[in-house]
């Protein structure tokens, strides 16, 4: 079937579903495959459960004219994404960067959402099958799309370019996150810098991080369109920013409050200031938008339980993240804190390392009671008697269930596949 046809069926439907579980009536399901799955195999029950059609590449499940078979799914569904794109002609702003990407798309359409029908990104659905379905929730209401592109190997970052198009751009940072699949540090600032690249060659807009030299080196030759930096002065001046524990920063008279945690979030807060500034809103709704936000899904939470004070911070993880998350810890005042860290994945040769460097360079001197979680850690216990290491989350239960812990400010952090936001029921 042309992609024009199908896009005008696309537009009659309530819109597209991948899992059976999370059909709409009158969508369209697209029969995915995966490593362990094939969806193909489950055309007749989307059908049955009111998908309008179903679209499949395995000639095997034709059913009838509301089947639609096609050589790959997952192209066709990149390809309906990228006419969708082209059809509504909407600003985009695409966002990647190896921390912060989540806060800072969240913020940005918080503070859009104030002037403009904003859509952006849900949860982080921002990989080769994410962002078409993030393309496609876009409808004839929205005025501008912010598009999360996640990565964790080079080319993955053109190839979402190439499908959203996006008309503006920002970096959050370049870290020390998907070492593994990149290569390396140098392989991610290759990885990350290909959305510079797009917007370079297009003569598109890109917002900078003045606070990362390497961005400054990237745009030290653009000089026939236009971009801007939240430390520009002709254009935007952070005045202060603090933090104990939860952000402040101000800016142009503005002061903003935020639910935030930690300095490291204040470039989160500026590229969103920044953004709304450049869209003409309003510092008091900027303000506003930005104050009335809260973090959720396990990312720097402040929770309170059982007399303690707790930073949840167990979304994600990376040598980078932990980092700062760690300085921003220490520099609280307060005589009894704990760290509950678990091991960072995908960093490939580099994990003894950088898990190492957490341990020894980072907290190593610093009086705090450190619980260290995963064979990563495990692997570089030593003598410190304030410092206690679990080879599994089991462990560490274990531990816990004979330790009472009370009047404590408590940072827990690990990678998403260590779930630690299960040590709350162990506290």
């Amino acid at each position: 079937m042309e992609i024009k046809k199908l896009h005008k069926l696309f537009l009659s439907s309530s819109g597209t579903a991948t899992d059976t579980r999370k059909i709409q009536k009158n969508s369209i399901f697209f029969a995915l495959k995966g490593a362990n799955f094939d969806a193909n195999t489950f055309a007749q029950q989307a059908l049955l459960q009111g998908a309008a059609f179903v679209v499949i590449d395995d000639k095997n499940y034709y059913l009838n004219e509301a089947t639609i078979l096609v050589d790959d799914v997952l192209e066709t569904l990149q390809t309906l994404a990228n006419y969708h794109r082209n059809f509504l002609k909407i600003p985009i702003i695409a966002i990647t960067g190896s921390n912060g990407k989540t806060t800072s798309k969240e913020l940005m359409c918080a503070v859009l959402s104030k002037k403009f029908n904003t859509k952006a990104t849900v949860g982080n659905l921002n990989n080769h099958i994410g962002v078409p379905l993030t393309l496609l929730s876009f409808d004839k209401n929205t005025q501008i799309g912010i598009v999360e592109m996640g990565a964790n190997h080079q080319k993955e970052i053109e190839f979402l370019c190439n499908l959203a198009e996006p008309d503006y751009g920002y970096i959050t940072n370049f870290g020390k996150a998907h070492l593994e699949g990149f290569g390396g540090f140098q392989g991610v600032i290759k990885g990350k810098s290909e959305l510079f690249n797009y917007l370079k060659i297009n003569h598109k807009i890109i917002f900078i991080n003045e606070d990362d030299p390497i961005q400054i080196e990237k745009i030290s030759d653009i000089e026939n369109f236009g971009y801007s930096s939240y430390r520009n002065e002709a254009f935007l001046k952070i005045d202060s920013i603090s933090a104990n524990p939860f952000l402040k920063v101000g800016f142009d008279d503005t002061i903003i409050q935020s639910h935030l945690i930690g300095i490291y979030n204040a470039n989160n807060i500026a590229i969103a200031v920044l953004v709304g500034k450049f869209f003409e809103i309003p510092n008091f709704d900027i303000k506003q938008a930005i104050e009335d936000y809260i973090p959720e899904n396990n990312r720097s939470q402040m929770l309170i339980k059982n007399s303690n004070e707790i930073i949840l911070d167990a979304y994600n993880a990376n040598p980078s993240s932990m980092k700062v998350a760690i300085e921003n810890f220490c520099q609280i005042q307060n005589q009894n804190k704990i760290v509950f860290l678990g091991d960072m994945f995908e960093l490939g040769a580099e994990s003894y390392f950088e898990h190492q460097q957490i341990v020894t360079s980072l907290i190593g001197d610093q009086n705090i009671t450190c619980y260290f979680v995963g064979k990563y850690f495990f692997e570089c216990q030593n003598e410190m008697s304030h410092f206690k290491f679990f080879e599994s989350f089991d462990a560490l239960k274990e531990n816990l269930s004979a330790t009472k812990i009370q009047n404590n400010v408590i940072l827990i952090k690990g990678s998403r596949g260590m779930a630690l936001e299960r040590i709350l029921d162990c506290i």
